[in-house]
């Protein structure tokens, strides 16, 4: 071995050092986030046989519902197309593409969360001086999300494996691909923007985007050979045909386009300093314009408003325009329809329908809500929020300002939700914008458990993501299963009315916004009386 070769091992070497120490502490870091994350992806996935034994029995049911999905392209396009009457394969195309985006979300999350959220906050040069090389903080991300996406693809293999071993292996390997080409893409990402906000919110709008490419190239075939579906890596997921003649060569794509985007951010991540990136942030303006705590929270947030306010619009349009789609596709079936309405209510089926599709959506608007109460956390976590508080601006005022922001930003995306839905049905608009209003008492009530647990102790605070994952899995789940009564009143969103089709009943929805006030209120006096994290 030359002397040239012994050079480039040792420069190698030290540019991974210590990256088994890193790995040990991100490890460390998300041994909350990683169970959670795996954990409910694996059960949506792993309840899916049993749910469709008891709505497709028969050979013959099964048989019919990969007919009609065959004509039905709006459905093919929120679902994808099924390739086989099994009950292995009808669980990778109910689940397929939304255990695909949940393993890509966990992913791209772990790596900005050790990447770039560790150079803003400044411990990645603290730890840099050390005896790190450059590209082990990197490394280390890219093998906890492998780690991660391993740990998911094995709970599905084991849980499947009764539907059929080879079917179960390439479905779990094919959900751990869509998160590793994810994990490479945000490490990319994080090269470009000096903000771990703007890396998850750029990567997140990747994921859309190839979601939106599957939907298109799936909605005009119903054998997924669209150009459209085989640009998304979601695509590939559906067609690598886990249980129906499975496509083993597909899996190749998800490894190389794993191996070389994370070959572009290896290249990417030796040529910048630590905390800089490719695309600095602009320079601010010479004065400060912003003369309130208010207008700051505003600033910070808008950007994700938008980008919520957005998504929910479209998925209204979706949903609106698929309602008689799924109505027909329902048919006769009698244990499709009684789960419709365990979630919408005991009405006719498409008022069924607008109900369950309704409370989904409000599902999802308690993320938002978590979501956006957490940047309180964030800010003082990160040592922003003290010289903020150090001024004339107070401890409620400043809270009040992210508040304000993530309740009344929930207002808008019902608001949107309804407008969506409405457009999409073409019908009964007043009656479907007042049944996305109702969900709000339930949404606060999730946002409301998150001010508390912030206000307790930022220690506590990311427990509200366990709290709104319980609810997700309660509302998304627990009707499929039927679960007791019991178990669905657990959530908030059991005690409200469903609309449309059903009564009003004031009497939930004024409890639940009781509720959330006393949340919210018990969260601002913890805040008022504990200590703020110092930088």
């Amino acid at each position: 071995m030359t002397a040239t070769a012994f050079a480039v091992r040792g420069t190698g070497s030290r540019q991974l050092a210590g990256t088994g120490t890193l790995l040990r502490f991100a490890l460390r870091r998300d041994r909350a986030l990683i169970p959670i994350w795996a954990g409910v992806t694996a059960l949506m996935v792993l309840s899916m046989p049993n749910t469709l034994q008891g709505l497709y029995g028969t050979a013959a049911e099964r048989a019919d519902l990969v007919r009609q999905m065959e004509t039905n392209a709006s459905l093919r396009a929120m679902i994808g197309p099924v390739f086989d009457d099994s009950l292995g394969a009808l669980t990778a195309w109910r689940v397929g593409v939304y255990a695909g985006a949940l393993a890509a979300v966990m992913s791209l999350l772990v790596v900005v969360r050790h990447t770039r959220d560790e150079e803003e906050s400044g411990r990645q040069e603290m730890i840099s001086a050390g005896t790190v090389g450059r590209r082990a903080p990197l490394t280390a991300a890219l093998l906890a999300a492998a780690v991660a996406n391993a740990v998911l693809a094995l709970l599905v293999i084991g849980g499947l494996a009764g539907q059929g071993a080879g079917g179960a292996v390439a479905f779990g390997l094919g959900i751990a691909g869509v998160g590793m080409v994810f994990a490479t893409m945000a490490a990319i990402v994080a090269q470009f923007t000096e903000s771990a906000r703007l890396a998850r919110g750029l990567t997140a709008g990747l994921l859309g985007a190839a979601f939106v490419l599957r939907a298109a190239g799936d909605s005009a075939t119903d054998d997924g050979s669209s150009v459209l579906t085989w640009v998304s890596p979601l695509g590939w997921l559906e067609n690598l045909r886990s249980f129906a003649d499975e496509r083993w060569w597909v899996l190749l794509l998800f490894a190389g386009a794993a191996v070389a985007q994370g070959a572009v951010a290896y290249g990417l991540a030796g040529r910048r300093d630590v905390g800089m990136s490719f695309l600095p942030g602009r320079p601010g303006p010479a004065e400060g314009r912003l003369g309130t705590a208010g207008a700051l929270a505003w600033r910070l947030q808008r950007g994700g408003v938008l980008g919520w306010s957005i998504g929910f619009l479209l998925a209204g349009v979706v949903y609106g325009g698929m309602t008689e789609g799924a109505a027909d596709l329902v048919g006769a079936n009698d244990s499709a329809r009684e789960i419709f309405q365990r979630m919408g209510g005991q009405s006719g089926l498409t008022d069924a329908f607008l109900a369950a599709m309704v409370g989904m959506l409000g599902l999802v608007a308690a993320l938002y809500v978590v979501a956006s109460v957490l940047r309180l956390h964030g800010e003082e976590t990160s040592g922003r929020a003290e010289p903020v508080l150090a001024g004339a601006v107070s401890r409620l005022r400043w809270a009040a300002g992210h508040l304000v922001v993530a309740f009344g930003g929930s207002v808008l995306l019902m608001l949107l939700a309804g407008v969506g839905l409405g457009l999409g049905y073409g019908q009964k608009f007043g009656p479907i914008l007042g049944a996305c209003l109702v969900q709000l008492p339930a949404i606060w009530v999730v946002g409301g458990v998150a001010v508390l647990l912030h206000g307790m102790s930022p220690r506590v605070a990311m427990g509200a993501w366990g709290v709104a994952g319980a609810v997700l899995l309660i509302g998304w789940v627990g009707p499929a299963l039927d679960v007791p009564q019991a178990v669905l009143d657990v959530s908030p969103f059991g005690h409200l009315p469903k609309l449309p089709g059903g009564e009003m009943e004031w009497g939930p929805v004024l409890v639940l916004t009781g509720l959330a006030v006393v949340l919210v209120a018990g969260g601002l006096a913890g805040l008022r009386r504990r200590d703020v994290i110092s930088s």
